[in-house]
Parts: structure tokens; C-alpha cells; sequence
């Protein structure tokens, strides 16, 4: 055995382990953790943002959006229905993102220059919440 070959096991082994799975999913899913526990410890804040983004009743959409994204991570870091949470993040994900990051409306300089990047960010986590989705679905765990 070459010494490329034992390290290529030994990263095989790292990044198939389900510790390094779940480390994974959950820094997938912090900020859908992070964010709802903020606006329940300061649900003034959750109505505030709401009535910015002209969601209407702020206090219908923010405990729905609480409820929500708890229930999506905790079933994508439990297993159950992973495919379904995955692809339910990656939705909401783009609504949100086209709702609340709208840089092509912005003028130039740096308030539209970190609303763009922060776009593309938010398109890379729907795109990782489909390819999750995918993979436990190709595995059979959607069921």
C-alpha cells in the first residue's frame, strides 16, 4: 500500500465518518438554528424584520418562520425526512434571499456590493440543502 493510497483511506474514512456527518449538517444548518432562536429570545426584532420585508401579519410570519426552520434542521440532523427538510431549506432559502437580498435594486457601492455577495452565498447553501437532498435520497434514507 503506497503512502497515497493509506492517506486517501484515512481521509475516506474522516469524511464518510457520521461525526464528521453531523459537524457538517450542523454548521449546514447553523444559521437555520442561529436565527430563529434570536428572534424568539427578541420577538420584537422577529416582528420588526418581518414588517421590513412587508410580511403581513409580522406576528403570523415570524412564528411560522421560527417553527420552520427549527423543524427543518432538526430533521435534517436527525435523519427523519432529511431529503424533505433538505429540499424545504433550499426553497425557503431562495424566497428569502430573493426577498431580502435584492442588490440588482441597490446603487452602486458597498451596501449593493455585500447584499451581492451575500446572495451568492445564500445560492451556494440551497445548492448544498439539494445536493443533501440528493444524497439521501440516491441512498434510499427518504423514505
Amino acid at each position: 500500500m503506497t503512502s497515497q493510497t493509506r492517506s486517501q483511506g484515512s481521509l475516506g474514512w474522516l469524511l464518510t465518518s457520521p461525526v464528521t456527518r453531523f459537524i457538517a449538517l450542523l454548521g449546514l444548518c447553523a444559521a437555520y438554528i442561529q436565527g430563529p432562536l434570536t428572534k424568539l429570545f427578541d420577538f420584537s426584532g422577529a416582528l420588526a424584520e418581518m414588517e421590513h420585508f412587508g410580511l403581513h401579519p409580522a406576528a403570523f410570519f415570524a412564528v411560522v418562520v421560527i417553527a420552520f426552520e427549527l423543524t427543518a434542521s432538526a430533521m435534517i440532523l436527525s435523519g427523519f425526512l432529511r431529503w424533505l427538510g433538505a429540499l424545504a431549506l433550499a426553497v425557503f432559502t431562495l424566497l428569502a434571499t430573493l426577498i431580502a437580498l435584492r442588490f440588482w435594486e441597490m446603487p452602486s457601492g458597498m451596501e449593493r456590493s455585500m447584499a451581492m455577495n451575500a446572495f451568492f452565498e445564500h445560492l451556494g447553501l440551497a445548492g448544498a440543502f439539494v445536493i443533501v437532498a440528493a444524497m439521501d435520497v440516491v441512498k434510499g434514507a427518504g423514505k
